[in-house]
């Protein structure tokens, strides 16, 4: 509830200087929970100590398209130090099953000079790496990039050949028609975080309906917890496709099914994951949501059910890999998780004052 620079500069990023590794497992680990939780399987990520958060979702069981922040702030020697790290991790990176994937995370066109994002774009089709980056969160961003570039976000990102079917482009909000079209063009993924747009104002005009009939996958997003307050992706699956109703004037837009499919199988083809669809020779990866409960009666419509009127306590069970993580609405040591990540976050905070 307050202006996001004076949030970011006076309580998150003064708490990010203190996280150390464990912190981040910690918080990774309360993260796991209240996504399994909700139903989640698989999420991507941009944060610092990668290992930490590694960590915590090989022991989770969950699935995850983890990335280093990538931050240098034009500055030749950061670029340098972030490029070796990148290397490093990426490295590192395989020593965990497969259910964890390196994938780049330059954090945006205005932390991340033109020469680094050459090179990420090299190095990941190189080895054939996925890369998340915010674009045209705000309209801000927009016009600081018309500024200095002469061109819009998704255009300056064209012309130094960033773009491609391996990029993930976090919120995008702000594309215009022939961004929109370039979009297309280069089959880049866009991530819809509706609540988090919300909250921090950032506006709510995602172009749903155009990029839709420009054939570009839209998939969902929760953003991150500090930016949303929940990683309930049901809930955001609810508000993106009232949001989209509300900016068109048409209640046929964003209906249920569709919003479905930008957590299942857009969702799998955005991550390159042979998921998505209860199917033979699909990964295990599934939920599964008791029916029997006030909220899904009567069940004419079950993905409108699931859209309009439930919530993460109707989800009974979630499967990842085959492997069972809830059962009954219980996660192993539930209870040992929010207990050390409530003290974790106890000491950081105090640390503040």
């Amino acid at each position: 509830d307050i202006p996001l620079n004076k949030w970011l500069q006076e309580k998150i990023w003064p708490l990010e200087e203190k996280l150390t590794e464990e912190d981040v497992y910690w918080g990774a680990k309360l993260a796991c929970l209240e996504m399994i939780k909700s139903g989640t399987t698989t999420f991507n990520d941009m944060y610092w100590h990668f290992e930490g958060t590694a960590r915590a979702v090989e022991e989770m069981g969950l699935r995850a398209i983890l990335c280093p922040v990538f931050l240098d702030n034009n500055n030749d020697k950061f670029a340098e130090e972030q490029i070796k790290v990148n290397k490093e991790i990426f490295l590192k990176s395989r020593k965990y099953s497969d259910r964890i994937r390196f994938a780049l995370g330059p954090h945006a066109i205005y932390t991340v000079s033109e020469k680094s994002l050459r090179w990420i774009k090299k190095f990941a089709d190189k080895n054939n790496l996925l890369i998340h980056i915010h674009v045209s969160e705000t309209q801000y961003e927009v016009g600081e990039c018309v500024k200095e570039h002469r061109l819009r976000p998704i255009e300056y990102l064209e012309s130094i050949n960033f773009l491609g079917p391996n990029v993930i482009a976090a919120h995008a909000v702000w594309l215009d028609k022939n961004e929109i079209k370039i979009c297309k063009k280069y089959d880049v993924k866009v991530v819809y975080n509706p609540t988090s747009n919300l909250k921090l104002a950032s506006g709510n005009e995602f172009p749903y309906t155009q990029f839709r009939e420009n054939g570009v996958t839209a998939i969902i997003g929760t953003d991150g917890a500090a930016s949303n307050n929940n990683l309930n992706i049901i809930e955001s699956l609810k508000i993106a496709s009232l949001i989209q109703k509300s900016i068109t004037g048409d209640p046929t837009t964003l209906p249920a099914r569709e919003a479905l499919s930008m957590a299942t199988s857009h969702a799998a083809e955005a991550f390159r994951l042979n998921a998505g669809k209860v199917e033979e020779e699909m990964l295990a990866d599934l939920i599964l949501v008791d029916l029997n409960l006030p909220e899904l009666t009567p069940n004419h419509n079950l993905a409108s059910n699931l859209i309009y009127a439930s919530n993460p306590s109707c989800i009974d069970t979630v499967i990842c890999d085959g492997k069972i993580l809830m059962r009954n609405r219980k996660v192993k040591d539930e209870e040992g998780i929010l207990h050390k990540a409530s003290e974790v976050a106890e000491r950081l905070v105090n640390s503040q004052n």
